[in-house]
C-alpha cells in the first residue's frame, strides 16, 4: 500500500488514498467509457478528501447506486462513492487523477461493465 495524492484539474478539490494499484480496472460500460475512468476501488475509510468537498458535484444514473463525484468548477472526476454487495462502503477511484502515477507503468483489466 503506497499513499497517493490526488486532485481535480483546476485544484479546488484535493484527496489522498492508500492502494496498492495493483488492479486498475478498465471498465466499459457508459460513463467509464465516456469518462476515460481508470479505476481502482479501496475501502471509504482509505480516501480523505483534504480540501473541496463543497466543491464536489454528484452524477447518478441506472440505479442511482455509486456517486460519482467531479469537481463543479473544472468537471474533473475525481473518485465515486458506493456499497460493495456486502454493505461495506467503497470509493472508485479515477487513477487518472492521481498525481505521482505514470500511466505507462499500469496494464489494466478490462472489465465488462457494458453487458451488466
Amino acid at each position: 500500500m503506497a499513499l497517493h495524492k490526488g486532485s481535480c484539474h483546476c485544484g479546488k478539490v484535493a484527496y489522498e488514498v492508500e492502494t496498492d494499484l495493483e488492479q486498475v480496472i478498465e471498465c466499459n460500460c457508459s460513463i467509464c467509457s465516456r469518462r476515460g475512468y481508470l479505476l481502482t476501488f479501496v475501502p471509504r475509510g482509505a480516501l480523505n478528501v483534504l480540501r473541496g468537498e463543497e466543491d464536489l458535484t454528484t452524477y447518478t444514473f441506472n440505479t442511482h447506486t455509486i456517486h460519482h463525484r467531479f469537481c463543479s468548477t473544472c468537471g474533473a472526476a475525481t473518485f465515486g462513492e458506493g456499497k460493495q454487495p456486502t454493505g461495506e462502503a467503497t470509493a472508485a477511484i479515477n487513477v487518472r487523477c492521481l498525481e505521482t502515477v505514470n500511466l505507462s507503468d499500469i496494464k489494466p483489466i478490462p472489465f465488462n461493465g457494458r453487458d451488466r
